[in-house]
């Protein structure tokens, strides 16, 4: 099986690379543009791997692209590459419409005029996997939990160039007949997280005795997911998935942020106890813009009829996740030297207009 991987240097993409190599046996091209959330230390493990090769290029470059198909004849496309944090998001939609809208609508070109090359029987076994975000679907109340039905309503810069580029590979499958399907995740959180996003900063800075900054009250909800669970679900919805379905993949753990910050902190004081608890360090913060109040994802259909499911809790899984970070300082210590925690997100002082002359 030979599957070409989309930001496969990135968070999720590195885990679904890992696994493909290590325990499928398949063998993968990782695709990535090396941005700042792009790390070839992620495949640190797959680098001698006869089976992996590595292309370092943009998706939104077509002959690039182009020639990626036709010299590695990929069965499978599993299309990962993407901007993918709200805050960087709101201070700098550009590279979020510029990757994930007009980058996917290029890889879909491409796999379109590929696709139509291949023989009847190559068409047959040929897929292609959009992977998605619950984001797209908005904000919940209290109650109730995202299903594949649920309309899109996102709220940030980085929500939106998502949801246009879910509906892009949607309509590539109905009007052109591509075998396109979709997949919306949850919060991932696990090994290799760049420490921008809420749990591998609360780990690195509990770790350095410095303040934990929470938004609002604390109390906006997502539903976790741990990334290793992740990649099997993305190789079990290309391997059996419906064409034209979307299939929602979620961990069942919902947590508030001040109860994950909290356990976080319970987690490291355990294992590395210092005098002052680490919970002391907490500071509420400003809320960022458009922060929706709660995701929770329903992954009844995944469960059922792919029969995937998770198997770590968020218990176990943010467990793993802190020992993680404790015994691989190599992979996160000089990204702390690229990013050091500061608040991102703010949104731009608009110019002045000139005065009138």
């Amino acid at each position: 099986m030979r599957v070409l991987v989309t930001g496969g240097a990135g968070f999720i993409g590195s885990a679904l690379v890992r696994y493909l190599v290590l325990e499928k046996g398949y063998e993968v091209l990782t695709v990535d543009k090396l941005t700042y959330a792009g790390n070839l230390a992620s495949l640190k493990l797959v680098e001698n791997s006869a089976n992996h090769r590595f292309l370092h290029a943009d998706i939104c470059d077509r002959g690039a692209m182009s020639e990626a198909f036709s010299s590695f004849r990929p069965q499978r496309i599993m299309h990962l590459a993407a901007e993918s944090h709200v805050d960087r998001s709101i201070s700098g939609a550009e590279d979020f419409v510029q990757t994930n809208v007009i980058g996917t609508f290029t890889l879909l070109e491409v796999a379109r005029a590929y696709y139509a090359g291949l023989t009847p029987e190559e068409q047959a076994g040929f897929r292609f996997l959009h992977v998605s975000t619950d984001e797209v679907y908005g904000s919940l109340g209290d109650t109730g939990l995202f299903t594949e039905q649920t309309a899109y309503d996102p709220s940030s810069p980085y929500s939106a160039s998502k949801a246009a580029s879910d509906h892009l590979a949607k309509a590539w499958a109905r009007t052109y007949g591509l075998p396109v399907v979709v997949s919306n995740c949850s919060n991932n959180y696990g090994p290799y997280h760049f420490p921008e996003k809420l749990i591998p900063l609360t780990i690195l800075n509990a770790l350095d005795g410095v303040s934990l900054p929470i938004y609002g009250k604390g109390d906006n909800i997502r539903d976790w997911l741990f990334v290793e669970d992740h990649a099997r679900a993305l190789d079990t919805i290309i391997e059996r998935g419906r064409i034209g379905e979307t299939y929602n993949v979620g961990g069942g753990n919902e947590r508030t942020n001040i109860d994950v910050v909290r356990r976080i902190c319970t987690v490291l004081d355990a294992l590395v106890p210092v005098e002052q608890p680490r919970h002391e360090l907490i500071r509420f913060v400003t809320d960022r813009p458009g922060h929706d109040a709660r995701y929770a994802i329903d992954a009844t259909k995944l469960e059922t009829e792919l029969g995937w499911k998770a198997q770590e809790n968020f218990e176990s899984g943010l467990e793993k996740t802190v020992a993680w970070y404790l015994d691989n300082d190599w992979w996160w210590r000089p990204l702390r030297k690229q990013y050091g925690g500061e608040r991102l997100g703010i949104i731009p002082t608009q110019a002045q207009p000139a005065a009138a002359v």
